[in-house]
């Protein structure tokens, strides 16, 4: 069984194996597309190709569509290469459902795949010429939020982006100098209409794609290197930076998801690794939840994707759906996970689910302290939200996330999976930001964590962050024991800039100071303070 065109031509036995195959002439679809591409995504990897090249096939199932997409890689040209040309552009999608079962799909929906790649003449002509049709309607993209950045780490310009300002859109070298130049393209065809929309997990993540694409088209402007109108178009209702909301799982191709395939007796499966260090296969395992909500502005029109799951609406309503999802929802009940996980010697975060004790600390931080501040989207209900989170989505055994992982950049995240709540209760006058329980511990427990001790006694290692260097001295010297703790801790709870408030100013800080000096009593402390407090919350 080879994931090729030949190969599931032999449709029979990919299908007493269980796989699902494509409903539709896919040479036919392939030659529609070519002639009138409507939709290119930048961005090759995992969530592309379970996501967006799915929804299209269903459609594609379903004889909603007759055209497939055309994706395009500018990071890693060897995702083409050798992924995608090898297997025809076919690609299996393995969705882990929670129940323990796995629907195994073949999509085939990506027409074309093509590098971004600007030294590349042929595949650059392509996505030049892709760009200058009538039909094009959409250029989704995922390409992670540093993709869409100018500077460095440290705000310096990058030197691809300073040479391509200068040089204009000829051979452009970045990733947005490329975009901007097929933009530029689609400028001088006639100032066709477009949709440019990031799809990336990021807020406001249109504006990041508008602010890089402007910044390229105002140099060029100005250098002289592009027509004075182009800027002029880009800010004008032709191309309109949407905004989105996307929200699915697709960790890294998994072995236990490759031996399965493999006794199903699919051939050539093995995983690569690139020279950028990108790993990828012929398969993608993902989670079945999936959302994606995004502002309905596409000035050459769209096709009708609702019926592949996609919902449209207004800026004002994607931007609640994010705040709902990231503030309240399900990234605050990660991070609660992602820490105790730690602090308890958890390696998987579904494991987690099965324990008491931090089941119903993400039950009370989510239903009983997050949804009553929360702004109810309309178009998702927070309530069933959060029951997919913690009933199908974290539960499931096959997805293989770790609280390591997830704890990673944790100071970056409270100010918004917190702070954001806190404020809330202290802007309601209705309300009193002493009414929240299980938040603060959370926070103290953060401040146990960082002393990189479990609830053993034993070290353990700290996930990647930015500010350990800065944080970790505060704790350094604090003790199991200790109850002389709160001038050592003060500047972290004093500091804004971690939980977007002042937590002494707002009288939250010495809650926080109490519980950390429960959870620092003794190894076992972690364990008794959580059941103490989450039975209370509970009890109440």
């Amino acid at each position: 069984m080879k994931l090729t065109l030949q190969g599931i031509s032999e449709r029979t036995q990919w299908e007493e194996k269980g796989y699902q195959l494509p409903q539709y002439d896919i040479n036919k679809m392939k030659k529609a597309t070519k002639e009138a591409p409507f939709w290119i995504h930048f961005g090759a990897g995992n969530l592309f190709r379970a996501f967006h090249a799915g929804v299209v096939q269903n459609l594609l199932n379903a004889g909603v569509l007759d055209r497939g997409l055309v994706v395009a890689e500018g990071f890693d040209y060897e995702i083409i290469e050798k992924m995608y040309t090898p297997h025809d552009n076919l690609g299996i999608v393995a969705t882990l459902k929670s129940d323990g079962t796995i629907d195994k799909t073949v999509v085939a929906s990506v027409a074309e795949a093509l590098p971004l790649d600007s030294e590349n003449e042929t595949a650059y002509s392509r996505l030049k010429e892709i760009f200058t049709k009538d039909s094009l309607q959409m250029a989704t993209f995922t390409i992670t939020e540093k993709g869409y950045s100018l500077v460095n780490g440290k705000g310096e310009q990058l030197k691809d982006v300073a040479q391509d300002f200068k040089n204009g859109p000829q051979k452009p070298a970045s990733y947005m100098g490329k975009v901007t130049s097929l933009l530029y393209a689609r400028y001088m065809a006639g100032k066709k209409p477009v949709a440019m929309v990031s799809t990336d997990n990021c807020s406001h993540n249109g504006d990041k794609l508008y602010a890089a694409i402007s910044a390229f088209a105002k140099a060029w402007t100005e250098n002289k290197k592009a027509e004075e109108g182009f800027e002029e178009y880009i800010n004008s209702d032709k191309v309109s930076f949407t905004w989105s909301m996307i929200d699915k799982i697709t960790p890294r191709p998994d072995a236990s998801v490759e031996k399965i395939l493999q006794e199903d007796g699919v051939e050539e499966l093995e995983p690569v690794i690139t020279s950028k260090n990108t790993y990828v296969a012929p398969f993608v395992n993902a989670e079945e939840t999936e959302y994606l909500v995004i502002e309905d502005d596409f000035p050459n029109g769209r096709p009708n994707l609702t019926k592949g799951g996609l919902m449209f609406t207004d800026r004002e309503t994607v931007d609640k759906v994010e705040k709902m999802k990231v503030c309240t929802c399900l990234n605050p009940l990660h991070t609660c996970l992602a820490i105790f996980g730690c602090l308890l010697g958890y390696e998987k975060i579904s494991e987690e689910m099965k324990d008491t004790e931090l089941k119903k600390l993400v039950e009370i931080v989510g239903y009983k302290e997050g949804i009553p501040v929360v702004v109810d989207p309309g178009i998702l209900d927070p309530k069933e939200f959060i029951d997919t989170v913690l009933n199908v989505r974290v539960p499931n055994p096959f997805m293989p996330d770790t609280p390591q992982r997830i704890a990673t950049d944790t100071s970056q995240k409270l100010a918004i999976r917190f702070g954001e709540t806190i404020k809330a209760y202290a802007a309601d006058e209705g309300r009193d930001v002493g009414d929240l329980k299980l938040i603060p511990l959370v926070l103290a427990g953060w401040l146990r964590y960082l002393m990189g001790i479990d609830d053993k006694g034993e070290k353990f290692t700290l996930s990647p962050d930015p500010l350990l260097e800065e944080l970790c001295p505060y704790v350094a010297e604090i003790r199991l024991g200790d109850t002389e703790i709160e001038e050592k801790i003060r500047p972290i709870l004093e500091s804004e800039k971690i939980f977007g408030v002042n937590l002494y100013e707002l009288g939250m800080a010495d809650q926080i100071v109490s519980y950390f000096k429960e959870l620092l009593r003794k190894p076992g402390a972690i364990r008794e303070t959580l059941k103490k407090y989450v039975d209370e919350g509970y009890s109440e």
